[in-house]
């Protein structure tokens, strides 16, 4: 009995002493994500991944509201060749900027045969846009979209239906507006401030009309539906339906003020969503969701968004890292951030799952949106592009500049960007 429990008692001293030099040689993931990415529920998440690999710890890090500010932070810890942080989170904007600057690692032998299988199960936007030059150099995340978020409770007291064209939007708003006698109701929120979001106000009425802004590289800008486009946003503000100060609206500004019961209509991505259902939300059960509208003679047309895992081309540990991403980038972990976060799914498949559907009925009418909804330009250069974007969209909102001024500088500079 005395050898026995000896025995016993060196067994567990070996599993212990072996359990802890398991955890001394774990390798240590950093991952960073953005703020407003709900830091709390990919802390469950990596749990759950460290549970099944002890080998892996993941340091998580967060910073960064918007995604100009985590841009700006990234930018500085991979020009300088850091390799503190291993896997971060990137907008649906950036992996071919991000490629062509050699900050992150070609994903292609960590995903081995299955790469293609893997890669044709996602939506295809997503698949397109983290492919460049035919190699994977990131894995969908979440998806994401603008819709046009309406207040039901008031089109319906109205007899009005959601409007198919932003002129039909114009009269729905300006008709419940004197109805309401509300001085603080606004007609329709949208981003005229200076983000990445006043983007997307220029491209979504001029793609409705069939416009396309760079082909092959080149620049191939429609100038009359551009003007159009910018025009329509000026006209809403002139009417009233939208708010004198639009350039200073970024887009959670739009988020609380139709949260609060002061929009009738609003230009959102999907993440919102979850904010209006809260307990203290002013529009709890009184929102609906619908695409976007049309120029009139158009289609309706959405900026397509998202998130996707990249792994630093500096990390130290991409074994794992890779291994980490491609977990996080799976149906699993798809239907858990849609149970958990409302995030949307970048599997159509999770779109039409009964547990999710229990939680965010509204997935369903946001499949189709999704799947329609358009990249902005796919550039090395995006960020120049952008900045010249937003910068005159935001000129011609704020009353500085007209429609005309504003895309004739679009042209000029983008012409010079990308020559």
């Amino acid at each position: 009995m005395r050898i026995k429990s000896l025995v016993l008692a060196l067994g567990a001293t070996f599993v212990l002493a072996n359990g802890l030099a398991t955890a001394a040689h774990a390798q240590t993931v950093k991952v960073f994500v953005g703020g407003q990415e709900r830091p709390e529920v990919m802390r469950e998440l990596f749990a759950k991944f460290m549970a099944a690999n002890p080998g892996v710890k993941i340091d998580l890090e967060t910073g960064g509201a918007t995604s100009e500010l985590q841009q700006k932070y990234l930018n500085t810890v991979l020009s300088a060749g850091d390799s503190t942080l291993d896997v971060f989170l990137i907008d649906i904007i950036r992996p071919a900027q991000y490629a062509s600057a050699g900050w992150i690692e070609s994903l292609d032998k960590y995903l081995g045969a299955d790469r293609d299988k893997i890669m044709g199960q996602y939506l295809p936007a997503y698949k397109q846009a983290n492919m460049v030059d035919n190699k994977v150099v990131a894995l969908p995340a979440f998806a994401d979209a603008m819709f046009l978020y309406y207040r039901k409770d008031l089109l319906a007291k109205y007899k009005l239906a959601p409007p198919k064209t932003w002129d039909e939007l114009a009269t729905v708003a300006r008709t419940i507006q004197a109805g309401e006698k509300n001085p603080e109701l606004q007609g329709i929120s949208f981003q005229g401030k200076a983000i990445e979001g006043a983007v997307c106000t220029f491209l979504l009425p001029y793609w409705s009309q069939g416009g396309e802004l760079i082909t092959n590289g080149k620049l191939s800008m429609d100038k009359p539906k551009a003007e159009a486009g910018l025009a329509m946003w000026r006209k809403l503000v002139d009417q009233g339906v939208a708010k004198k100060n639009i350039a200073e609206v970024a887009t959670d500004d739009t988020r609380k003020e139709f949260q609060a019961g002061n929009v009738l209509f609003a230009v959102n991505w999907g993440y919102a969503w979850n904010h209006f259902q809260e307990g203290d939300s002013g529009v709890k059960d009184k929102v609906g969701v619908v695409s976007l509208p049309a120029m009139t003679g158009g289609k309706p047309a959405s900026c397509i968004g998202g998130w996707q895992w990249a792994v630093s081309s500096y990390s130290k540990n991409k074994e794992a890292s890779a291994k980490l991403v491609r977990w996080l980038s799976s149906p699993e972990v798809s239907k858990q951030l849609a149970l958990k976060a409302s995030n949307l799914p970048v599997y159509p498949a999770v779109y039409q799952d009964k547990e999710v559907l229990a939680v965010n009925g509204w997935f369903a009418d946001a499949l189709p949106v999704v799947q329609s909804a358009r990249s902005r330009p796919v550039t090395p250069r995006y960020s120049e592009v952008s900045e010249a974007i937003r910068v005159n969209t935001n000129s011609v909102m704020a009353g500085v500049k007209t429609p005309a001024a504003g895309v004739a500088e679009i042209e000029n500079r983008v012409k010079r960007i990308l020559r």
